[in-house]
């Protein structure tokens, strides 16, 4: 080695002298590697001992059955057919293992025939796997349908149910919950007997992704149930109670569905509305405290005592049988107007022994009756016309004026406002005074409730439960 460095280091000085060229040639050929050959010669009978190795090893593997391989001082061709690209490049490795083995022609094509014999085998090898499969299949579907019927059996105790809710509604709710993790229960149970794991897992979770799905589909569906429950369990109002929903409608209550809320409108109208309306929106209840107040106005002339006008509303007021003394009745000065003082009387009434339109009714008559009677004017609104082009303010009364102009006839003289006398408030028997109540829309509630029999299993209403 080291005297090839110092042929290598001589060349450039032997190429400088005089015949020092070919000086120089014999030092690089002194100094390059001599190349390696590839072996040419094998030993007797190599390539036939790979043939059929190959051979063996191909028909052993059911992919690559159809591979037939040759082999020619070391090159081997394979040929044939194979069902996809991995079973060729499978097989092309297989050659290449070999030691002797120089290189590979691979001519092997995919095969994209359709064998109806293999297809056919196919299905017989799976309906004899499914015999085969049948015993442990029926034991399975005999699991799943005991686990189904004790879901049945723990859901049948209606009772008992019906003892630890609070309404028929919840109780069935459970009920059908029951019933449906017992049958889901024995599917998976039934699944994972048989072997197919992978089966129940894609149910599940096509289930799940189904369920997602109607559950967006189906969310005002959805959101109506969940409001009929909440309003089964807090319980808002009671059968033939008036109530006023989201304050445009008004009735009285026949019942609570699981699906909505039936109510008899005050003109005789059957109106459905759906639970989860009722249960978002407000709820205006007249029936649940019976004591309620009823108001109305009335305006004396602006010239009359007001004050005095207001002692003889009230005490018209306390007069009145069907007013309550407690609270007290009230009357307010609430404004001036153009040409009156507007009063507003107040009163409570008890709507058991009361209607309140009825009350309402007579108290404005009576109080009417009485101001009137008292002296007091209850004006009418009074207007003034003009029809001349003229700013000045008309007078009043005009006066005959000399000259050529015609005097005009005067205006009659205003008649002065009458002073309030002192007068005795009138008696109730001076007007009618029958309030008592006659509501028809609840008599016909009651009468509709006591008619529909079977439907009541369907009323969510319950009189044994505290009201919200």
């Amino acid at each position: 080695m080291l005297a090839g460095v110092l042929l290598a280091l001589a060349a450039p000085v032997l190429a400088a002298v005089p015949g020092g060229d070919a000086a120089a040639e014999a030092v690089d050929a002194a100094a390059a590697p001599e190349p390696r050959s590839m072996e040419t010669e094998q030993r007797e009978g190599e390539d036939e001992r790979i043939t059929a190795r190959l051979s063996e090893i191909f028909a052993n593997v059911p992919s690559l059955a159809g591979v037939t391989p040759s082999t020619s001082n070391g090159v081997v061709t394979l040929s044939g057919t194979a069902p996809d690209d991995a079973a060729i490049a499978r097989a092309e490795a297989i050659a290449l293992g070999f030691d002797s083995v120089v290189t590979v022609e691979n001519s092997i094509e995919r095969d994209v025939s359709v064998d109806l014999g293999e297809g056919i085998g196919g299905i017989e090898d799976r309906i004899a796997d499914l015999w085969r499969m049948l015993p442990l299949a029926g034991l399975a579907l005999i699991v799943a349908i005991a686990i189904g019927l004790l879901g049945y059996l723990i859901a049948s105790f209606r009772p008992l149910w019906n003892r630890i809710t609070p309404n028929a509604f919840l109780a069935e709710l459970i009920v059908s919950a029951i019933r449906f993790v017992f049958v889901v229960l024995g599917i998976v149970v039934a699944l994972d007997m048989i072997g197919a794991g992978a089966l129940m897992g894609a149910v599940l979770g096509g289930a799940g992704v189904i369920g997602l799905a109607l559950g967006f589909a189906m969310r005002d569906t959805v959101e109506n149930y969940v409001a009929s429950l909440m309003l089964s369990l807090r319980q808002p109002f009671r059968a033939n109670d008036h109530i006023v929903i989201d304050g445009t409608h008004e009735g009285r209550v026949i019942r609570l569905t699981s699906r909505a809320t039936v109510i008899l409108t005050l003109e005789g109208n059957h109106l459905r509305i759906p639970n989860s309306t009722v249960f978002k929106g407000t709820i205006l209840n007249y029936t649940r405290n019976p004591q309620r107040r009823f108001g109305f106005v009335l305006g004396v002339d602006a010239d009359d005592d007001a004050e005095a006008a207001r002692q003889l509303g009230r005490d018209t007021l306390s007069a009145m049988p069907f007013v309550l003394n407690d609270p007290p009745p009230e009357v307010r000065i609430t404004e001036v107007g153009d040409s009156n003082v507007v009063l507003q009387f107040l009163g409570w009434i008890d709507q058991r022994e009361a209607d309140f339109n009825k009350a309402k009714s007579r108290a404005i008559a009576i109080a009417k009756v009485a101001l009137e009677d008292a002296g007091f004017a209850l004006p009418e609104p009074i207007y003034r016309l003009r029809f001349d082009q003229r700013t000045a303010t008309l007078p009043f009364q005009n006066v005959g004026e000399s000259g050529d102009q015609p005097a005009r006839a005067p205006a009659p003289a205003q008649k002065p406002a009458p002073a309030p006398s002192a007068a005795p408030t009138p008696t109730p028997t001076d007007v009618d005074v029958d309030v008592a109540p006659e509501d028809e829309v609840a008599r016909m509630v009651e009468e509709e409730r006591d008619s529909s029999g079977g439907d009541q299993a369907d009323d969510l209403l319950d009189s044994s439960r505290p009201v919200e």
